[in-house]
């Protein structure tokens, strides 16, 4: 069953719960293109994602969801707020959401823990998630460590439930590629930063648009906070104060409200452009249905293409 079935949505694809940038305007505009809008909630406390999930809800009438990112310490009450707010989907990250997963589940929330390895789907599948997003290293923001192609294929054959593919997806090839590895459908991130609905600054989109295959970087794994972001000024000297052997406490203060100074104010030098290495796909800025539409229109040529292929 592919995940536009298993989600009531028209397109197979989940948009990424990016901190600061999906806010509830975001995600509604996402849902209304055709795909998942999820408001990321990692930038907020409770009562501030309650405002987003009703603000979504009068802009929008599709369904849509919440990512909760389990390090920030409103977690808790967040987990609250999507039952008392009746979202219908959450993803979570940055963590493990066990104790949140049974009171979901009761509430009827569709659960999709993003896991960057086998282990945590071994760990969560009993509690009764309704599948996994398998991340790979090459997304933009917190990543782990395995690649997409490695990572996808080894959580399809460690559980029945679907997955989704996410890390490294802008393009009808990739999605066809996210396919044949056994997912149901794909989570994408970067590619829908420049789309014109999109909030964040407009330099932070052209910096995207400028970026080539090699101009992500990721900072941070020295101290378990690996983050892949655009290089710039900020990112070499924070791993300048990395490789100088920095404490987490000391890179966490150099890096306060980086995301922030890009998304909003623009600051391309010292903010944190968070970017997947698929950036250099991404040529211009465009409707959100236009990037959907493109997305699973160039998936089926290319099943199409390689069916005839396989034939001949």
């Amino acid at each position: 069953m592919k995940l536009n079935e298993i989600l009531g949505t028209e397109f197979p694809i989940i948009q990424g719960g990016m901190a600061n940038i999906a806010t509830g305007e975001f995600a509604a505009a996402v849902s209304n293109a055709g795909a998942l809008g999820l408001i990321g909630a990692g930038g907020m406390n409770a009562e501030r994602l309650r405002e987003q999930i009703r603000t979504c809800k009068s802009l929008t009438d599709k369904p849509f969801g919440v990512n909760i990112m389990l390090m920030n310490p409103a977690a808790p009450e967040m987990a609250q707020v999507v039952i008392e707010e009746e979202v219908k989907v959450v993803t979570t990250g940055a963590g493990v959401p066990s104790q949140f997963v049974p009171a979901w589940k009761e509430a009827g929330i569709k659960v999709f823990p993003v896991v960057p390895a086998t282990t945590l789907v071994k760990r969560l599948e009993p509690l009764g998630v309704d599948g996994f997003i398998a991340e790979g290293t090459e997304s933009g923001g917190h990543v782990g460590e395995l690649t997409t192609m490695a990572l996808v294929p080894q959580v399809c054959e460690c559980t029945d439930l679907p997955v989704i593919a996410a890390g490294g997806i802008a393009s009808g090839r990739q999605l066809a590629a996210a396919f044949a590895l056994g997912a149901c459908g794909a989570q994408v991130g970067t590619c829908l930063l420049v789309s014109q609905e999109c909030p964040i600054h407009d330099n932070y989109k052209q910096a995207i648009l400028k970026a080539k295959d090699s101009d992500t970087t990721v900072t941070g794994r020295s101290v378990n906070a690996p983050v892949r972001i655009l290089k710039n000024q900020m990112s070499r000297e924070y791993l300048k104060q990395e490789r100088a052997g920095a404490s987490r406490e000391e890179l966490e203060k150099f890096t306060l409200g980086s995301l922030r100074r890009a998304v909003f104010d623009g600051d391309v030098k010292k903010g944190s452009l968070m970017c997947g290495q698929n950036a250099g796909l991404l040529h211009e800025i465009r409707p959100l249905r236009t990037i959907l539409e493109e997305l699973c229109a160039g998936c089926d040529e290319t099943v199409r293409r390689l069916a005839e292929e396989v034939s001949q």
